[in-house]
């Protein structure tokens, strides 16, 4: 059934994050809509490379989502469960190609928890896919970007604005493969006062660790060099080793007016412990950053 987003109020955004990446490169596309608070509704697809980034506008007219399938369609774009297919054209982009998945593995529960039952969040988050396998390619600009053997990740977020201060770190190639970390640290407007929120999904060797405000997690650092989260016996510390850099649009109450930046090949260092005996030390080369103060 196709969901047109008619009845939602005004200021609201949702958009949807597939991220790619392999030997031969990486490239993310966010197809997003959002209706700002006059009550204009707008489509786009932002797309994010280690080279630069591209924003595109389309029709709202041109936006179809159907829930129950998982399908998203932008002018002639289409983004599924079982891959995306991208056919776009602008005075700085062009970029056409079919990327196809694997099987997706999602996280064992909703990340938001309780939250996911408050209507009035800011900013939700949902996690589709940890980890999944890619065949396929693209050309951007002329130059082929060969996805098979590529690992992929998609998430979302939906809401009228992201958070005012926020740090987001996601990962899924490391030396280890079976390790997939998400974490995202924010500080959240709740009922009149402000808190500092936090969600976190590390999926190493078979078992899925969560790190979550409502699971009594504890900021014990948060930087633009990295964090450390404490619940529990476990620790999950990541320190980033370099700096965000490509420019994106992001939501403020449902208007793409405020821009933030990602580093699509961060290189940072993930470790988790349990009763202070290490789990895990790694270290990627491509992982994804966000760091807004």
């Amino acid at each position: 059934m196709n969901d047109p987003l008619f009845h939602r109020s005004r200021s609201f955004f949702e958009g949807w994050y597939f991220k790619h990446q392999s030997e031969d490169g990486a490239v993310a596309f966010i197809p997003s809509v959002s209706f700002n608070q006059a009550g204009e509704k707008n489509a786009f697809i932002q797309v994010i490379t280690k080279e630069g980034s591209f924003r595109l506008s389309y029709p709202y007219s041109t936006f179809r989502i159907c829930r129950k399938k998982f399908s998203v369609r932008v002018g002639k774009n289409a983004f599924t469960e079982k891959g995306v297919h991208i056919d776009m054209t602008d005075s700085d982009i062009r970029c056409t190609g079919d990327i196809r998945y694997g099987p997706l593995t999602p996280i064992s529960s909703d990340i938001m928890g309780p939250f996911h039952f408050i209507p009035f969040m800011e900013c939700n988050h949902g996690v589709i896919s940890m980890r999944h396998s890619l065949t396929g390619s693209i050309i951007l600009n002329g130059r082929k970007i060969d996805f098979n053997v590529g690992t992929g990740y998609i998430e979302k977020d939906w809401g009228s604005s992201f958070p005012s201060c926020y740090l987001w770190a996601q990962c899924n190639r490391f030396s280890d493969p079976s390790c997939s970390i998400m974490a995202s640290i924010a500080e959240i407007p709740f009922a009149g006062f402000h808190f500092q929120g936090c969600i976190a999904v590390v999926c190493f060797q078979g078992r899925e660790y969560r790190f979550a405000t409502y699971l009594g997690v504890r900021v014990v650092r948060c930087t633009e060099t990295g964090f450390v989260l404490w619940q529990g016996k476990y620790v999950l510390e990541a320190e980033i080793l370099s700096r965000p850099s490509q420019k994106l649009f992001a939501p403020q109450l449902g208007e793409m007016s405020r821009v933030i930046r990602e580093n699509m090949d961060s290189r940072v260092r993930f470790r988790l412990y349990a009763s202070n005996i290490s789990i895990f030390d790694l270290t990627s080369e491509e992982a994804g950053c966000e760091y807004v103060k």
